[in-house]
């Protein structure tokens, strides 16, 4: 359970503030009309881990590589078929960092502070891009890929 007091932690604040600060750069410089965006930003995320398992010795690094693998399908899967598994599986990242990763991982190449902020920026920034889908500010869908003559 998530009580209060861990809520209002600096790495809490500092993700849920910098997920609009993500967002109002993609719109302000034009890099969300690109339909990668969003989803390139899930691989990013899920590839962290496997990086602190790596700098950690390894010992999580099968597992954290199991996750990562998880959320690129799902960013890929998003890419190819609709940015909602995208803002899903961004969200659903920032769940995992909360439940899964103080629970079921050990990782010891993780900085302490990690799953609070990657667990905020990730919900309010899967919220944020949900909020774009519904407004049609970005394409929930892409045009199809052309055809080779």
């Amino acid at each position: 359970m998530v009580t209060s007091y861990r809520l209002f932690t600096a790495p809490v604040i500092i993700g849920i503030t910098l997920a609009p600060a993500i967002v109002a750069l993609g719109r302000l410089s034009g890099l969300d009309r690109d339909r990668a965006l969003y989803p390139v930003t899930l691989i990013v995320i899920a590839a962290y881990y496997v990086l602190f398992a790596t700098m950690g010795g390894a010992q999580a690094l099968s597992s954290e590589l199991i996750a990562a693998t998880v959320f690129v399908v799902v960013a890929i899967v998003g890419f190819r078929t609709s940015l909602w598994w995208v803002a899903a599986g961004i969200a659903g990242h920032g769940v995992f960092d909360w439940v899964v990763h103080p629970h079921l991982i050990s990782n010891p190449g993780m900085p302490a502070f990690w799953p609070a902020f990657c667990g905020s920026i990730d919900v309010a920034l899967g919220m944020l891009i949900a909020i774009l889908l519904l407004r049609g500010a970005i394409p929930e869908r892409g045009r199809a890929p052309a055809q080779q003559a």
